[in-house]
């Protein structure tokens, strides 16, 4: 089953939490996320920053870094507040998925055959 489709919302949060300690930039944050387990491009990631930025989430600026231009992202106190309200979100859902655990079946336990002369095989 492909779950990418659940993953869009854990991605804005990362974002999010990112642009909330520091500024980011795309390159930064595909790096991150990939160590964090996610497989996304740039085409994939931009246009999720600018939806978060359309939405007040972010606020970015281009800034020079030598040679390079590079596009800044922080977090809005719009941002911020959604993130708090997204922590205690998580912190509930995740007590839930907890609670309700399927755990897999458990195997009947193999006793071991017995021999005629009582021995275990």
């Amino acid at each position: 089953m492909d779950e990418t489709f659940l993953f869009g919302g854990l991605i804005r949060l990362h974002v999010l939490r990112h642009a909330a300690r520091e500024p980011i930039y795309g390159l930064a944050m595909i790096q991150e996320l990939v160590r964090r387990g996610y497989r996304l491009s740039a085409g994939t990631l931009y246009p999720v920053l600018h939806g978060m930025e359309e939405r007040g989430l972010l606020v970015s600026e281009q800034v020079r870094v030598g040679r390079v231009r590079r596009r800044l992202y922080r977090a809005t106190p719009a941002g911020v507040r959604a993130l708090a309200a997204a922590r205690q979100r998580a912190r509930e859902l995740l007590a839930e998925l907890s609670e309700d655990e399927v755990l897999p079946a458990a195997r009947p336990v193999r006793r071991p055959r017995q021999t005629a002369r009582g021995a275990a095989r």
